[in-house]
């Protein structure tokens, strides 16, 4: 069973409905025990840092999500709520990184949100492993990671590299989306569900 977390983020029902194309069933939930028993565990979104850390510590999910060993998948802000903490709302966040995100500068010329499709490299996951140096991912966000050594993926922005990507132990994220990227995301979700 997958187990996709429930927190009053966006683009959760798009996550589904690519496994559902997949030919997997998924449930959306914040219930404790159905997360530690889920096979896999997948912590998608879209939206604000110091909210969706409200939720995760109000409903009790920040100490599961940090105790699971199952295969993980965080994507987007799934991601980067699993860092230390965020610069967007000065949040505290997970800590299984210790990367502080960080907002794109401004007064460079960037358009803010980084939208759009953009090439990954320097693949480091067996979560890629059907995929190739360069192949296109859909990316929304207006805060980013920096490289470190749990980088398992590297994009670039006019000129400034980030983890398009992390991995530590059991913990596999995404900053990009799989779920709108076409046969390259699709390539991640498969290999993610049949086996990391």
């Amino acid at each position: 069973m997958i187990a996709v977390i429930k927190y009053n983020a966006g683009n959760v029902l798009s996550v589904m409905n690519a496994l559902g194309r997949l030919g997997y069933e998924s449930v959306l939930t914040d219930d404790e025990r159905v997360i530690r028993n889920a096979d896999k565990v997948i912590f998608p979104g879209v939206g604000e840092a110091s909210s969706a850390m409200a939720y995760l510590n109000e409903h009790g999910l920040s100490s599961v999500i940090k105790s699971l060993e199952q295969p993980f998948l965080g994507i987007c802000l799934g991601m980067q709520l699993m860092c230390a903490s965020s610069e967007e709302g000065n949040t505290e966040c997970l800590g299984i990184f210790p990367d502080r995100v960080q907002q794109f500068p401004k007064g460079r010329g960037w358009k803010i949100p980084h939208m759009g499709w953009n090439t990954i490299n320097k693949l480091s996951d067996s979560i890629f492993r059907d995929n190739r140096e360069g192949d296109y991912l859909y990316f929304v966000h207006s805060f980013y990671v920096p490289l470190s050594e749990y980088t398992s993926s590297v994009c670039e922005y006019d000129g400034l590299e980030f983890s398009a990507s992390l991995k530590k132990g059991n913990f596999h994220c995404l900053q990009f989306h799989p779920e709108k990227s076409g046969d390259a995301g699709e390539k991640m979700l498969r290999c993610f569900l049949e086996g990391v």
